[in-house]
């Protein structure tokens, strides 16, 4: 739903600004106006590969001046026109407004609703900005601005009812009106961006989980950690969202699906944060009955009327949040039954011993990086490579990198290093973590210096454990040189004996073994699972596996791409797995 939003939110926001050039033209045909939306709409997606950063100093401002503007003017239309709307704050008039509409005020909260949207994407807000500057804006400035602009057009809506439907436009001053349509159009190119810069860090954070398609992610600012563009997620959103826009070619259609995609938005949150208060938080279940009951029945509400509008464009964004939750649930169903097989086919350590340190095969000089989604074990298609191959690399590491469902992780906790086999065998396995706002560069190089380094370092701290305990055979040390030199105690308790194990003949030769092995060339080794559905399978399912999922899996980013990993330096190894 919050993808539909970003799709719903330019097209209302910019055809409502653009609207504003028919009002001293009133024989102007609407076309004209859904042409200039569509425009803005073209330059506004066709700049997001630059990113904000370098506009983003003129949002604050835009949207501060925005404000000012519409609280001013409605200050104006109340001193001009009737000061008696500000009696509308009495409740009392709640109930002489159902009393006296029925069904029909009822049905008409689907329209007041679009008053407070915006507020559903506060949340996105958090990861930039601290809660305090949020409550100070949303308390000293948007609040109080919102309200004296409504009860202006209120009191100018009194003296003129036949403008009713742009009373917006119509209640501006005429000295002002040129500027503060600039002002409107440029406020909603920034309320724009906002969702659209929401959908693309909601997206990230989704692929990251394992939970959407692997798109390519493209970070715009080297300051700005959150400031990120997705090319193949804006595309599609700019071509949905001018399909919305030339599809209704009126504000009222898209009002409604747009208040649609919001309020879902709002019930479905309060109900995701019940389960945090109490799984996470650990709060009293009277204090969640009470956050839970009060914004349910507001929420629920403003759900039961624009149930009214389902028919009139409310069904666009249950239909745009329809096909992408099939997209992803297809694509995590995939994605987990690949796993699975790799988790239940993996190779014994008992196999790998059987072989001797050669592996049953010739071991040439290199290094073989061996790409793999477990974090223990040994993989199926490593297997799958030895038996088919006649040599392999003298140095063997396998690669793991996972995103974790926290938010971030600690650079001197990233690696995780140990060992495979006894020393002769020379196989590792290295478990890259990232939180799922992490920032995973593409800069391959960096990538595996920093795994080397890692390497280097457990080679190094193995021999000296090994001086200090012998009860284990395997050891596993992770962090980094920094993070176990300022933390490890029992490294700097041993005293000068540590210092004499350190520097023994062992260490220094396999280190020096692993440096010339790097040296002859490093090789990517990564598998490529092939998902398909068995024969007899039920007809959803073999539509699912073998033609919605393959297609995904086609089109969206390799592994190879994502790790950026030099096409004379990779090897796919396929292996096919039947659900």
């Amino acid at each position: 739903m919050v993808i539909g939003d970003g799709i719903l939110t330019p097209a209302i926001s910019v055809l409502s600004a653009s609207g504003g050039i028919k009002i001293n033209h009133p024989g102007m045909s609407n076309d004209i106006v859904v042409l200039v939306a569509v425009i803005i709409l073209l330059g506004l997606f066709s700049l997001q590969h630059y990113g904000p950063d370098k506009v983003g100093w003129l949002f604050a401002p835009i949207v501060l001046l925005w404000f000012l503007l519409i609280g001013g003017i409605g200050i104006f239309n109340i001193c001009k026109h009737d000061k008696g709307v500000l009696r509308a704050f009495s409740p009392l008039y709640i109930f002489h407004y159902f009393k006296r509409r029925g069904i029909h005020g009822w049905i008409s909260l689907g329209g007041i609703m679009l008053s407070i949207t915006g507020t559903e994407a506060l949340f996105a807000d958090l990861a930039h900005f601290p809660v305090s500057a949020i409550q100070l804006a949303f308390t000293v400035v948007v609040f109080p601005c919102l309200l004296l602009a409504y009860c202006g057009q209120a009191a100018y809506l009194m003296k003129n009812k036949e403008h009713v439907y742009d009373a917006f436009y119509r209640s501006i001053p005429d000295r002002i009106y040129w500027p503060m349509f600039i002002v409107a159009t440029l406020a909603a190119i920034v309320a724009s961006q906002a969702t659209i810069s929401a959908t693309f860090s909601i997206i990230k954070q989704a692929n990251a989980l394992g939970c959407f398609p692997r798109v390519k992610v493209v970070h715009t600012s080297k300051k700005f950690l959150g400031q990120i563009y997705v090319p193949d997620i804006n595309w599609i959103l700019m071509v949905l969202c001018i399909a919305v826009t030339v599809g209704f070619k009126n504000q009222s259609q898209i009002g409604n699906a747009y208040g649609t995609a919001v309020v879902v938005v709002m019930v479905v949150t309060t109900f995701l944060m019940t389960f945090v208060m109490l799984l996470v938080w650990r709060c009293h279940w009277i204090l969640v009955l009470i956050f839970s009951g009060l914004s349910l029945l507001i929420e629920c509400t403003y759900f039961s009327s624009v149930l009214f509008k389902l028919n009139q464009g409310g069904w666009v964004p249950l239909v745009i949040a329809g096909v992408f939750l099939l997209v992803m649930y297809i694509w995590h169903y995939g994605t987990v039954k690949r796993y699975e097989f790799e988790m239940h086919s993996k190779i014994s350590m008992a196999w790998i011993l059987g072989l001797g340190p050669s592996l049953g095969l010739v071991r040439v000089p290199g290094i073989g990086l061996v790409y793999t989604e477990l974090a223990s074990g040994v993989p199926h298609i490593f297997s799958h490579l030895i038996t088919n191959l006649p040599a392999i690399h003298s140095v063997v590491v396998f690669v793991c990198v996972k995103y974790l469902p926290v938010y971030t992780v600690p650079e001197d906790e990233r690696f995780l290093v140990k060992r495979i086999g006894p020393k002769n065998y020379h196989m590792f396995r290295c478990v890259a973590r990232y939180g799922y706002k992490d920032v995973h560069k593409k800069d391959d190089d960096e990538f595996e210096k920093k795994l080397f380094d890692n390497l280097y370092l457990f080679i190094r701290l193995e021999s000296m454990m090994e001086g200090c305990s012998d009860s284990e055979d395997y050891n596993s040390i992770y962090g980094s040189a920094q993070h176990t030199a300022n933390e490890n105690d029992t490294l700097s308790s041993v005293g000068n004996s540590i210092v004499a194990v350190s520097s023994s003949h062992t260490e220094v030769d396999e280190m020096e073994f692993v440096i010339s092995c790097r040296g002859a060339g490093v090789v990517h080794i990564m598998g490529n699972t092939v998902v398909t559905a068995r024969k007899g399978s039920r007809f959803y399912k073999r539509i699912s596996i073998d033609y919605i999922y393959a297609f995904l899996r086609k089109v969206c980013r390799e592994h190879s791409a994502i790790f950026n990993v030099p096409h004379e330096t990779l090897l796919n190894v396929g292996q096919v797995f039947y659900v």
